[in-house]
């Protein structure tokens, strides 16, 4: 909502020493990334009346990110939901300097969210960092940071505004009370949180994972179509949405990198199916495409 700005950084502390309040959420909050993962971040503590400031890398970006955020929280009025907080959407990482927590919700990469995580500590050296990663060692990105005990995973779902899990994923550097915190905050903003040792995949994207490639072997195998096969899972199993459907909505993009990465942590058992390499190729890669294991 704002143009961009420019803050000066507060002195440095490890994770202990913040955010210790009675507020069920931090007042202050940062987003790295305003896609849909990090929109729907962004919507959530705007809900419940954190000032949150969203970081993208330039002005067009932050343009669809501000639309994008709107929309959602104007859908959410529409519904009678108060909406208690505000939001902006700035290109200068310094405008984190007086954020208690900042997300980071960029792309499952590395190299991506060591920069962007290297990037916060310098812009807000204060605040607790939450890694909404889905799947990378919560140990392995805190390792980009002068302060590793400062990094939590908080691992928010698609879509955000309705989904009502959170993992809390726990690094073995991560500060102590750290966790209790993140939960604090999850609960503060009326979902559930769930704590998960640091590991491949963590819980949701191991068990999502594999439910769902054996639903693309049973698609290749002929054993029934994208259809029956979800609704296998909804009627029979109360799934809310079936495994073909769900990694349409993810993008298959996102399901073969998670997939390759626990192939390579965890085995031959998490290795992607042909037809999800094939459908990738292609640039089918669900619901952001048009076309997935459904026309969208």
């Amino acid at each position: 909502m704002t143009a961009d700005t420019s803050g000066t950084p507060g002195a440095a502390s490890t994770a202990d020493a913040v955010l210790r309040t009675a507020d069920a959420v931090p007042r202050a909050v940062g987003v790295y990334g305003g896609g849909r993962m990090g929109g729907g971040i962004a919507h959530a503590f705007t809900l419940v009346g954190a000032a949150v400031t969203v970081i993208e890398n330039d002005a067009t970006s932050a343009r669809a990110a501000r639309v994008r955020i709107e929309a959602s929280l104007a859908r959410a009025a529409a519904k009678g939901v108060r909406v208690t907080g505000t939001f902006e959407v700035v290109t200068d990482a310094a405008a984190l300097a007086d954020c208690s927590l900042v997300v980071e919700a960029v792309p499952e990469l590395v190299e991506v969210k060591h920069e962007v995580l290297r990037a916060i500590a310098a812009a807000a050296p204060t605040a607790v960092i939450g890694s909404n990663t889905s799947s990378l060692s919560i140990d392995r990105l805190a390792s980009a940071l002068p302060d590793p005990s400062r990094l939590v995973g908080l691992h928010f779902f698609n879509p955000v505004p309705v989904s009502g899990l959170v993992e809390v994923v726990v690094g073995p550097r991560t500060a102590p009370g750290l966790v209790e915190d993140a939960r604090a905050w999850v609960a503060g903003l009326g979902k559930t949180a769930i704590t998960v040792k640091d590991s491949p995949g963590f819980a949701s994207s191991r068990l999502g994972v594999a439910t769902a490639l054996e639903a693309m072997r049973m698609l290749e195998d002929g054993v029934a179509d994208a259809a029956d096969i979800d609704t296998a899972m909804t009627l029979g199993y109360r799934h809310p949405v079936g495994p073909l459907r769900t990694t349409d909505i993810v993008g298959l993009d996102v399901r073969l990198h998670i997939a390759e990465h626990l192939e390579r942590e965890l085995g031959p058992r998490f290795a992607p199916p042909r037809l999800l390499r094939d459908k990738v190729a292609a640039g089918e890669l669900g619901r952001k495409t048009g076309q997935g294991f459904y026309t969208w």
